[in-house]
């Protein structure tokens, strides 16, 4: 089977002239929509000095820059593409990019995910994930073999990270092409692999974003492993432009389309409390071939206190399942209104996340997809149903020629309303082959939220590191100064990996703005908390957010739910619900401060690494 359109990938003529019609149209009308932002506290912003973060333009009126640090903070991680002649799929893909506190000093350590490899890739040493622990100075030290995390050769794409044995330590799930690995923190710095025993390895099949979730509440946390097409690696079809004349020029084979390849089902383990897992997908009501998946997030959806599953598949619908609260779940993904295109159309969705972007406490999604698609926004209308406002909220504009695979909401300068990062880099190579326009390398995209759901690109507003074009992939964005102000990292395919730091605790204007962070540590429910649902009320403010699972592009994020406060320098009141249904409130938290949150407890001054939850699991 050939692909033998003039794009071997996507034929994109019609569906350009289309979309470029709509936006064309609809972006007046979207922008001149908008409410006035709500506490807006600006003035221009000085340059940055520094030549690898010359500033894009003279005045930044955010006050907030992404600063990369990559270099400075002794990162060196390089991505192995694992590039062959015939182009084999997978090398298309790249992989995700963690946070996670693994030795529990109170800092975000970095992991990053790497290839494998392949019948027309088998250098003498197989391409390493990388673990680099936090100084707690701004810089980092690669500790990846004292941890013991080695690779076989498997081709890895995923991580997810969770405390899946509630003994207070972060363990680490990597997916991967016929195989995917558990890594079980012994707490001692170092990670054993427990993937038989725990039955988990999710083998045959090409695993890609997978999420932790304790989707039963009985406070242990279980796993959902998504999948990507069925693709034999040894015996590989050739898709390009195989017409008469083409045969002969330069690059004329290509990486096949996913309408090549049959999908794949997800994969949900039951965790059994005994350091073992249960596959439960049939039980569940989560067999599904027609997944192409490639993000997943995790969260309540429907705010009905149980766990729900999105997930966005490459050409094929986004899958919604709603958990019925009895260990299954039900597919309204026809339904819902969040499993096509406002026209009705699947498209090549490739990263994933939930947010409440209009503080109302519902949980809006984003899907980023391909180039000359449009990235969607599905505004949550809080009666089970969404509505594709990509063009009303002001994200359907800009992005057009880019291709999107991590992508994240935060508030980036703390103001109180949630923002986007998007990451961006073409699939195909060759790409300017087919469409001059387009770019393999491309630029990052930040959108600024004005308040209620609608933003501006803000991408302007940041340095040259952060514009300059990448072939980028995973994202991960965490608090890894413990200043309140959130960075990010992102793993590039066939490139070197980039750190970002928010240099808003730098700038006195944006210090008008107050945050707080909060550690969930939970009892009865799962250790990590997840799935705990939580709002702040600030004088005439309130926010709520989620402890989610999943989220971006294959990759895991920050543990701690932060919340930008604008002006207000304390928090009135805290309520979190537990996933075991235990509710707790908290009065007169001061802003500017990381605070731990034990359930049933309170506020506990959490001494790393001396306070641990008993774990319920023995080993």
């Amino acid at each position: 089977m050939h692909a033998t359109s003039k794009n071997p990938y996507r034929s994109h003529h019609a569906t350009y002239l289309r979309v470029f019609t709509l936006v064309f149209i609809s972006s007046a009308l979207a922008l001149t929509a908008a409410p006035p932002r709500q506490q807006t506290h600006r003035t221009p912003a000085r340059a940055s000095a520094s030549e690898s973060n010359i500033p894009a333009a003279d005045a930044n009126p955010f006050h907030v820059q992404f600063l990369g640090v990559t270099v400075a903070a002794g990162i060196h991680f390089h991505h192995e593409r694992a590039q062959s002649p015939k182009r084999m799929y997978p090398e298309t893909m790249g992989a995700g990019v963690a946070w996670l506190d693994y030795n529990q000093d109170g800092y975000l350590d970095a992991f990053f995910v790497n290839s494998g490899f392949t019948p027309l890739f088998h250098p003498a040493h197989a391409p390493q994930p990388a673990l680099y622990r936090n100084n707690g100075d701004g810089t980092f030290t690669d500790v990846t073999a004292s941890s013991k995390i080695r690779s076989d050769g498997t081709f890895f794409f995923g991580v997810a990270v969770g405390d899946y044995d509630n003994d207070g330590y972060p363990d680490i799930y990597m997916t991967g092409y016929r195989h995917s690995v558990l890594l079980h923190n012994n707490g001692d710095g170092t990670f054993t692999d427990v993937t038989e025993k725990a039955g988990v390895g999710n083998d045959g099949n090409w695993g890609t974003a997978a999420g932790w979730f304790d989707y039963d509440r009985d406070g242990k946390l279980d796993l959902l492993v998504t999948n990507y097409v069925q693709y034999d690696m040894d015996n590989p079809i050739t898709c390009g432009d195989f017409r008469p004349g083409y045969q002969n020029l330069p690059q004329v084979s290509s990486y096949c389309h996913p309408d090549n390849f049959p999908g794949t089902s997800p994969r949900l383990y039951h965790n059994n409390g005994d350091g073992t897992f249960t596959d439960v997908t049939a039980k569940a009501g989560l067999v599904n071939k027609d997944g192409k998946s490639l993000a997943v997030v995790l969260a309540d959806l429907n705010n009905d206190g149980w766990p729900d599953i999105f997930i966005a598949n490459d050409t094929q619908r986004n899958f919604l399942y709603l958990n019925n609260g009895d260990g299954t779940f039900r597919d309204v993904s026809y339904t819902a209104g969040a499993g096509f295109s406002e026209d009705g159309r699947p498209e090549a969705g490739m990263s994933a996340d939930a947010a409440d972007l209009r503080n109302n406490g519902r949980m809006d999604l984003y899907v980023s997809h391909l180039d000359f698609e449009l990235n969607r926004l599905y505004t949550n209308n809080g009666d089970g149903t969404f509505t594709d406002s990509t063009i009303a909220s002001g994200l359907g504009q800009s992005n057009i020629l880019n291709s999107s695979f991590g992508a994240r909401f935060f508030d980036f300068d703390n103001d109180g309303w949630r923002d986007l990062l998007v990451i961006n880099g073409h699939i195909l190579d060759n790409i300017a082959r087919y469409h001059p326009d387009v770019k393999y390398a491309e630029s990052k995209k930040l959108y600024r939220n004005t308040g209620g759901g609608h933003f501006v690109d803000a991408s302007a507003t940041q340095p040259a590191a952060f514009l300059a074009p990448k072939v980028g992939r995973g994202l991960a964005v965490g608090d890894y100064a413990n200043d309140g102000w959130l960075s990010f990292l992102v793993n590039n395919n066939g490139e070197n990996a980039q750190l970002f730091r928010n240099n808003g605790a730098t700038s006195p204007a944006a210090r008008e703005n107050h945050w707080l962070g909060i550690r969930l540590v939970g009892v009865k429910s799962n250790r990590d908390g997840t799935g705990a649902r939580l709002k702040i009320t600030a004088g005439d403010f309130t926010s709520y957010d989620q402890a989610k699972g999943g989220m971006s592009y294959m990759s895991a994020q920050d543990p701690r739910i932060y919340f930008g406060l604008g002006p207000h320098a304390k928090v009135d009141t805290l309520e979190i619900i537990w996933p075991s249904g235990i509710r707790q409130e908290l009065k007169d938290v001061p802003a500017n401060q990381i605070i731990t949150v034990e359930e049933g407890k309170g506020i506990t001054p959490y001494k790393y690494p001396e306070i641990r939850v008993k774990a319920r699991i023995s080993r």
